[in-house]
């Protein structure tokens, strides 16, 4: 197994599915076991999936009881208009810190695809050491949107476990002009 493989393998991912309809069984996740299997893909282990009502008390104190136990937490659903969709009020209740490129990033590659990208407003940020990364709903968004953030998820990692050091040899470029 290669170091980078190694390291991936050590990274600890929990994943919450936010949707009243799924909570209340009148709708199948799709979009939490899709992110499953991209994540494990990568290597890295799912420590835990979590499915909750679009409820933002629910889902802050989610995010504060399993920052423990997890390198990142990956959420899908709850970030768009909707009068309903309060992942970004409960993530930024108990983020110590924001990570805006992320964010930005994940908008920037979703609008490739659709127009409707710019209507997100998730967010990422820091839990103590934790990195927390708010995903749409959509599965076919999940897999786009991951295929952008799985490239940095092992350098954020290491950055938040304290390794500062960096091999200039391995930054690449994301788009070459």
């Amino acid at each position: 197994m290669s170091n980078d493989r190694a390291a991936q393998t050590s990274i600890r991912v929990a994943i919450l599915t936010a949707s009243d309809s799924v909570a209340q069984g009148r709708a199948k996740d799709v979009s939490g076991p899709v992110l499953k299997e991209l994540v494990e893909a990568e290597g890295m282990q799912v420590v835990q999936t979590s499915i909750l009502p679009d409820e933002q008390e629910q889902i802050a104190a989610w995010l504060r009881r399993t920052a423990d136990a997890a390198d990142v937490l990956l959420t899908c659903g709850g970030t768009g208009l909707g009068p309903r969709d309060v992942m970004p009020e409960a993530t930024q209740e108990v983020i110590d810190y924001q990570v805006p490129g992320i964010a930005e990033a994940l908008r920037a590659a979703g609008l490739e695809y659709t127009p409707y990208a710019m209507l997100s407003r998730a967010v990422a940020g820091v839990i103590a050491n934790t990195l927390v990364v708010n995903l749409p709903g959509s599965p076919t968004a999940v897999r786009q949107q991951f295929e952008v953030l799985r490239s940095v998820l092992p350098h954020a990692v290491a950055l938040l476990r304290g390794d500062t050091t960096r091999d200039d040899d391995e930054r690449k470029p994301v788009n070459k002009c």
